[in-house]
């Protein structure tokens, strides 16, 4: 099961954290951290192939980037990664990868709290003609991010709620 998987790879840690938002909570969610074990890499890639409704995915760095990579290797078709800043060198480009106007894409992100991450990846894309209707999210911290993407046209799926994993602790 994935939520035990993500506890055992040190994915969720249990204690004393401090989130970005200055919050504090008793446990904490770093999908990086298991993304770097092939075995949960490929667990969760397989999982998230399931959930795909379009035919390109995306996602921002760095948090998403091995998923999409994986997936996309997985799904077989193609991801675009959105920099959370624009570049001051090289090409200057924010976005890596094509996107065709009116093109569906579903984002991916590895974790979803408020939702701002992954709207804000959303309002990039849709500037560059991307049409952007679905998101998955490896745990869903269940902190208003599905109501804030719902309400922006954005349905969130999840491959596991945290509440799932307190409750299986």
């Amino acid at each position: 099961m994935l939520g035990q998987d993500l506890i055992k790879s040190g994915s969720i840690k249990f204690g004393d954290f401090v989130l970005t938002s200055g919050k504090k909570s008793d446990y904490y969610v770093d999908i990086k951290e298991g993304a770097t074990k092939p075995e949960l890499l490929n667990e969760i890639s397989v999982e998230l192939s399931k959930k795909l409704t379009a035919k390109k995915i995306a996602g921002m760095e760095l948090g998403a980037v091995p998923l999409i990579v994986a997936t996309s290797l997985k799904a077989n078709i193609p991801y675009i990664i959105v920099r959370k800043e624009e570049r001051e060198h090289g090409t200057k480009k924010r976005i890596i990868g094509e996107i065709n106007k009116n093109e569906e894409i579903d984002l991916i992100e590895d974790v979803v709290t408020t939702g701002n991450s992954l709207l804000k990846t959303a309002d990039i894309l849709r500037k560059n003609g991307a049409v952007i209707r679905h998101a998955i999210c490896v745990v869903d911290r269940e902190s208003g991010g599905y109501d804030l993407l719902k309400s922006n046209g954005i349905e969130l799926e999840s491959l596991v709620k945290i509440s799932d994993i307190l409750k299986s602790r």
